[in-house]
């Protein structure tokens, strides 16, 4: 049986599944809300968003993420084989919602892709994180890729060589990914980056865990921002006088960048509606699939502070609803290339200027902190080296993704900073946040140009380029080590950061050109 629009030449027994009840086919946003409503999935909250839990995992399960394609891989071809085979045997006589997107908004480079769920509301999330084709597109709909996701099935690590019940496995063979015992929706999403992540770079396009936007009516005066969950990117690029392209992941190609997202997935912890106020609208919004998040069970009401359940509670929501998002989801050649780290050691400036060889450090460095909940857990801030600024999500080695950037910067002829959005005055327990306001005067300083007039300082500790003074800032928020009570203290601190650099980037030294060697910290 089948409800919704589906090519019919194209069900689900090309994905090798059969046997199933029901199977709606590419439910828009209304069907599936009242679908998980129906089923018991979760409720409607206030204005109509759908409220729902993730149960056990609150976050994403990267060391449980396997790769199937060679035979020396994690995971092997047989083991896989016998995962797939028991999952599609697990949901014979079961409900399935299967929803046919797009990955990518340049049609040059996306990526078709088949989501199939259990969950109604896992079908929404994809709905809003990926891009909607037309309705009568979905009559030669051939995906590329398919994912299975099925949160009901348990692994068996000595059967399916896995490490526990909890799998994603990626077959680039069979152009499928499996994923299973976890509801956290953000798994649907970060699996099909996964395959963009690997495929991309053999067509010369550099995929990016960042966020971009582009100046107001001028796609050509892009600027996108790399970062781990919890460092701003989502905050920091729907700035109101700026065009969002889109807040997670985009390509960059000859052609300029493109997102792959048709959606948002944005975290709601402490969100301040004064601060934020269109993505603080839109956990009110109908359809907005909100995850996690605690809320009176009589008044509907969200407590934005309670973290009793996760540290990361998520809304996720298509980018129309955000006023100033980018219609296309296109962009030029970005102008300026933003590196936001959060520093839970408290020791690095606000804002640094980087040369073309400091910016291909930092970015294979990827210095910051995981921010908590992102990762099971992660319970406080931890100071992390996460190459490319996205290691779970990048399955080719780090110098393929660092040289395609070095080439494009030296090809664009970009700027390039790095954004401290972590701690100041002290290391996280004693310092405190580096202020928003702050570092949304230091960004738009960057954007419009005027911060390269500013006059800069050579940090003595990290190398870079510091300005000594910029309008609406603090001066001494530019000089970390005045913000600490104890100068000697942050003396140290930056000495034990510098040794975690310089530990952390031996492994690149063997790959990578002379001037980036030169760029090393200490």
């Amino acid at each position: 049986m089948t409800k919704g629009r589906v090519n019919t030449l194209h069900q689900l027994d090309q994905q090798g599944i059969s046997g199933v009840a029901v199977a709606h086919y590419n439910y828009v946003e209304a069907a599936l809300v009242e679908a998980a409503v129906m089923r018991g999935e979760g409720r409607l909250g206030k204005g109509g968003a759908f409220l729902c839990q993730t149960g056990q995992f609150t976050g994403r399960s990267p060391k449980d993420k396997f790769v199937v394609r060679t035979p020396d891989a994690a995971m092997s071809a047989d083991a896989y084989s016998l995962l797939k085979a028991d999952m599609l045997a697990h949901v014979k006589g079961g409900e399935l919602f299967v929803q046919d997107l797009y990955a990518g908004a340049d049609p040059l480079h996306r990526l078709d892709v088949r989501v199939v769920t259990e969950l109604a509301w896992h079908g929404l999330f994809i709905r809003h994180l990926l891009r909607r084709p037309e309705r009568e597109e979905l009559d030669s709909f051939v995906p590329d890729w398919t994912v299975i996701n099925l949160p009901s099935f348990k692994a068996d690590p000595a059967r399916h060589g896995c490490r526990t019940e909890t799998v994603i496995a990626l077959n680039f063979d069979e152009k499928t990914v499996l994923i299973a015992n976890t509801a956290y929706a953000g798994e649907n999403k970060k699996a099909v980056f996964t395959v963009l992540n690997y495929l991309l770079p053999e067509k010369g396009v550099m995929p990016m865990h960042c966020s971009a936007n582009h100046a107001p009516g001028n796609p050509v005066d892009a600027a996108v921002f790399f970062g781990l969950s919890g460092t701003g990117k989502t905050t920091l690029s729907a700035s109101p006088d700026r065009t969002l392209i889109g807040d997670d992941e985009h390509g960059w190609s000859d052609r300029g960048i493109f997102n792959f997202e048709g959606g948002c997935y944005a975290k709601t912890i402490d969100l301040d509606p004064k601060a934020e106020p269109e993505i603080h609208a839109t956990t009110h919004r109908f359809a907005t699939v909100v995850e996690n998040m605690v809320y009176d069970p009589e008044t509907l009401e969200l407590d934005f502070s309670n973290r009793s359940l996760t540290e990361n509670t998520r809304c996720a929501y298509p980018l129309e609803a955000i006023s100033n998002a980018s219609a296309t989801g296109l962009g030029g050649p970005p102008r300026h290339v933003v590196m936001l780290t959060c520093d839970a050691f408290g020791v690095l400036p606000p804002v640094a200027r980087l040369t073309p060889a400091q910016a291909m450090y930092h970015f294979l460095s990827g210095f910051t902190s995981k921010a908590a909940g992102t990762e099971r857990g992660v319970t406080e801030p931890q100071p992390t080296f996460s190459t490319c600024f996205g290691a779970p999500f990048m399955p080719r080695r780090p110098e393929v993704y660092g040289k395609l950037l070095q080439a494009k910067i030296a090809r664009t002829g970009a700027s390039c900073w790095l954004v401290n959005t972590g701690w100041t005055g002290g290391a996280y327990g004693t310092g405190k946040r580096m202020p928003i306001k702050a570092t949304r005067a230091l960004i738009a300083a960057a954007l419009d140009g005027s911060l390269n007039g500013a006059t800069f300082r050579k940090d003595p500790v990290f190398g870079f380029d510091v300005p000594a003074a910029v309008p609406g800032v603090d001066p001494a928020l530019l000089d970390p080590r005045r913000t600490w009570a104890d100068p000697l203290a942050y003396d140290a601190q930056a000495a034990r950061l510098v040794g975690m650099f310089q530990r952390n980037f031996a492994q690149y030294v063997p790959h990578i050109d002379a001037d980036v060697k030169a760029a090393a910290i200490g």
